[in-house]
């Protein structure tokens, strides 16, 4: 842990909040909530809602009530009549001699002010506060490829809708309406929900929409437009993220869209026959460029927003969507035994319109185990 040797590490926020919480306690709890680690302890202090359930669920080494610890302190000071959460760690400080806490950079800022004002030695870390969440084990290795599982349920969902769609004219039709993003999206959801997840900010973009690669998408469909779908469901039994993308077309794609898709497809291969435990992000990444480059396809600014491949080829996936580390151009650092990542190099043209495809990856010494599987036939008849 990041904490200072000479000092605890303190939490006060929710599991949705804070993942480095849920990581902690491994406990899922949706009220704020007071955590620490102090010399090899992990200790929570709950109220009696969550007590009983954290003393059965939690990872949490020791579980303190927080109205027996609200009645100590209102013995000793009377005219406190509710104590908060920095009186609760200061009470915790003085009781068990902790000299100091280091707490995450998203703490509250009032509850911080507070802390110092009772004249606690408190440091904000400027980096992350558990530097092992980059570091899974094959238990989270499992959970991240259930997360994945969901994914690909989404996927086999939107496809359907696809295979079943007409095409009239300038639109895509299903059932006699017209097939929207939304209509699409909601069929993914459903689909992750019935295979054990929730699928939150699902991506449904096609033609110009998807040339912004987080647009999630409205409107209809349109026939021989490329839609790009991205899928990063939260597993529900174990709180892990899936993450995955691919590209569809309804309908007979163009020279120039199939060269596209063809394009970012290799440049996938190629990054990830560098993509291993050692190698440099900023290398994986140059794998990426280079296939673009040797294709044609520049990437640049212009009035109206960027072009090309102008995002980093992935970052870390877990309890987080986004997490260390990160696969970039400015990241020289190698990556780690463990690290789990996504590859998803992506094109975008507006007039032309955009491609992305995403995987992830479990890095070894010797290359890296894919946590991802779902098929890549993106041409919709």
């Amino acid at each position: 842990m990041a904490a200072m040797l000479s000092s605890a590490l303190l939490f006060y926020s929710d599991t949705h909040a804070s993942r480095d919480l849920l990581y902690l306690g491994r406990f899922e709890c949706h009220d704020p909530f007071l955590a620490l680690a102090w010399r090899g302890k992990k200790i929570a202090v709950l109220n009696a809602l969550e007590f009983g359930r954290g003393l059965k669920e939690s990872a949490f080494d020791e579980i303190l009530s927080l109205e027996t610890l609200q009645a100590e302190i209102r013995k000793a000071r009377p005219d406190l009549a509710r104590p908060g959460p920095a009186d609760i760690a200061a009470h915790l400080a003085a009781r068990r001699r902790i000299p100091a806490f280091t707490v995450p950079g998203d703490f509250p800022a009032l509850v911080l002010e507070q802390l110092r004002a009772l004249g606690l030695v408190v440091e904000v870390a400027t980096g992350p506060v558990l530097p092992e969440r980059e570091i899974k084990d094959a238990r989270e290795a499992a959970a991240i490829r259930a997360g994945n599982r969901v994914a690909a349920a989404g996927f086999t969902a939107a496809e359907a809708l696809l295979r079943r769609a007409k095409i009239s004219g300038r639109k895509l039709l299903l059932d006699g309406r017209p097939l929207t993003s939304e209509r699409v999206r909601l069929a993914i959801e459903i689909a992750c929900l019935e295979a054990g997840g929730l699928a939150l900010d699902t991506i449904v973009a096609g033609g110009d929409q998807a040339c912004d690669p987080h647009c999630r998408g409205t409107g209809p469909l349109r026939p021989r437009e490329l839609i790009i779908i991205d899928i990063f469901p939260r597993h529900a039994a174990t709180g892990y993220h899936g993450d995955m993308t691919r590209t569809y077309l309804k309908g007979r794609a163009s020279t120039e869209q199939r060269a596209l898709v063809e394009a970012v497809a290799a440049a996938q291969k190629a990054a990830r026959k560098v993509l291993r435990a050692g190698a440099s992000s900023s290398a994986v990444h140059a794998e990426c460029v280079n296939v673009f480059t040797q294709h044609g396809y520049e990437t640049k600014s212009t009035p109206k927003g960027a072009i090309g491949f102008f995002h980093g080829t992935g970052h870390g996936l877990g309890l987080a969507v986004h997490e260390a580390p990160r696969v970039s151009a400015p990241v020289q650092e190698p990556l780690k035994l463990g690290a789990v990542v996504t590859v998803e190099p992506g094109l975008y043209y507006p007039g032309l319109g955009g491609c992305r495809i995403e995987d992830v990856a479990w890095l070894t010494e010797s290359g890296h185990k894919l946590l991802s599987s779902h098929p890549y036939v993106w041409e919709m008849a």
